[in-house]
């Protein structure tokens, strides 16, 4: 891609960001073998795709190493940073069979959203932590529900949450299931935002997302109680 990220990190950078991926990805997809699903709603992916449209995909930003197992090999393309984090991060997803565009809020955000735009357009779906990628946790920004509007594609919010895992010290707590743990999938209805919606209708977009994402996780806690 032209003015690749990879050439502001240094040769180690690129070098470690390289090593990092090797390790990770075997290691991810072999606790991914071990997950058990609980699924619920993922008629509604299917509906979009019916409809001839393609989904944005939302959930948070604390739950991207289940949703990248789960949801791997399908073509989805995702926001990853044009630092060294979002490098090694990049490296991995790829080989799960993610498509990148490089960017975020602070660097770079304009041209992965259009990069995004372009991956719909040409039948892609496209995935997004709307929390990310500093947070506050659980509190949804607007560039998905922008995305949405821009492209005439439906908002897909979904949230995972394991029975068992370990949580990282981080802003986003960041959830990695644990071997042979139970992990619940919840998808809800799709959401649309008008074609050339104003900033008044965007907010109230980005509220009914953030609700519910939100309440996805009711579900989740439900898929998990069923023995």
């Amino acid at each position: 891609m032209e003015g690749s990220p990879t050439r502001r990190l240094t040769l180690w950078q690129r070098v470690k960001a390289a090593g990092i991926a090797a390790l990770a990805y075997p290691l991810i997809a072999l606790l991914g073998v071990t997950l058990r699903w609980r699924v619920s709603g993922i008629e509604h992916l299917d509906e979009i795709r019916k409809s001839g449209r393609q989904p944005v995909m939302v959930f948070w930003h604390g739950r991207i190493l289940s949703a990248t197992y789960y949801f791997r090999r399908r073509g989805i393309v995702v926001i990853t940073s044009e630092n060294f984090d979002g490098e090694w991060i990049a490296r991995i997803i790829e080989r799960f069979g993610y498509g990148t565009a490089r960017g975020s809020t602070s660097r770079g955000g304009q041209r992965a959203l259009l990069c995004l735009k372009r991956a719909l357009a040409e039948g892609n779906p496209v995935g997004f932590t709307v929390d990310g990628p500093r947070g506050p946790a659980g509190c949804a920004q607007l560039g998905a529900v922008w995305l949405a509007g821009a492209t005439g594609n439906p908002l897909l919010p979904f949230h995972l949450e394991a029975d068992r895992y370990w949580m990282a010290r981080s802003w986003d707590r960041t959830q990695i299931p644990k071997p042979f743990s139970r992990v619940a999938l919840a998808v809800g209805p799709s959401i649309d935002v008008p074609q050339g919606a104003d900033e008044q209708t965007l907010e109230t977009k980005r509220s009914e997302l953030e609700r519910a994402l939100h309440g996805l996780t009711d579900t989740t806690d439900q898929l998990l109680e069923v023995s």
